[in-house]
């Protein structure tokens, strides 16, 4: 019986993975205006019934794979030593989960533009984007002893995370530096433990 559970849940976690995919290069090749539920299905060779088990909309299967990411991303935190700092533990994640390559980097800017071109999507990102930041919070609640729904601790450690891997990845995308985004998630993760000093004003 778990072996066929386990088949049933990663036939399905295939087909959320393939319709992200195809939902992600339609909008990133013809525009998200001109992506249609039945083309995503189509290219993901399934219905457009099949599609709507998985998500409500073209937005929501585009920004799928950030989602699907994040939450990877949680799961690995769970994994890590009980007894590592937390901070090290979050880095530890976030640099085996980032891509340094070229073509990584490429996929990143192309995704980005197209994100930020379309407020639907930018809207469906955010939102992403926040359920990331609790699920965060959450992980870090449990390896602190905190309360994720009282304390301030988990959520401001688990939006600083985030908001330090979203400056990371902009800066690493912006083509205005030659930085690899390990190299700047490390340096971001470095500023917020030293509290943010303020930066030297030599020239």
């Amino acid at each position: 019986m778990s072996d066929s559970v386990g088949l049933r849940e990663r036939k399905k976690a295939a087909t959320r993975a393939a319709l992200s995919a195809a939902a992600n290069r339609l909008a990133i090749e013809h525009g998200v205006d001109h992506v249609t539920v039945e083309a995503i299905a189509a290219a993901a060779d399934v219905s457009p019934r099949t599609f709507h088990n998985y998500f409500s909309s073209r937005e929501e299967a585009i920004v799928a794979g950030v989602v699907d990411w994040a939450n990877a991303l949680t799961d690995k935190l769970r994994d890590r030593p009980a007894d590592e700092p937390i901070w090290d533990a979050l880095l530890a994640v976030l640099l085996d989960s980032v891509d340094d390559r070229p073509e990584a980097k490429a996929r990143w800017k192309a995704q980005s533009e197209m994100i930020m071109a379309n407020p639907s999507v930018v809207a469906s990102q955010l939102a992403a984007l926040d359920g990331m930041r609790r699920r965060v919070a959450e992980v870090v609640a449990e390896r602190t002893g905190t309360d994720p729904d009282r304390d301030l601790y988990p959520r401001l450690t688990g939006g600083s995370a985030a908001q330090a891997l979203k400056a990371a990845l902009d800066l690493w995308i912006s083509g205005k530096t030659d930085r690899g985004i390990k190299e700047l998630i490390v340096e971001a993760f470095e500023l917020l433990r030293a509290g943010l000093p303020e930066p030297s004003q030599s020239r």
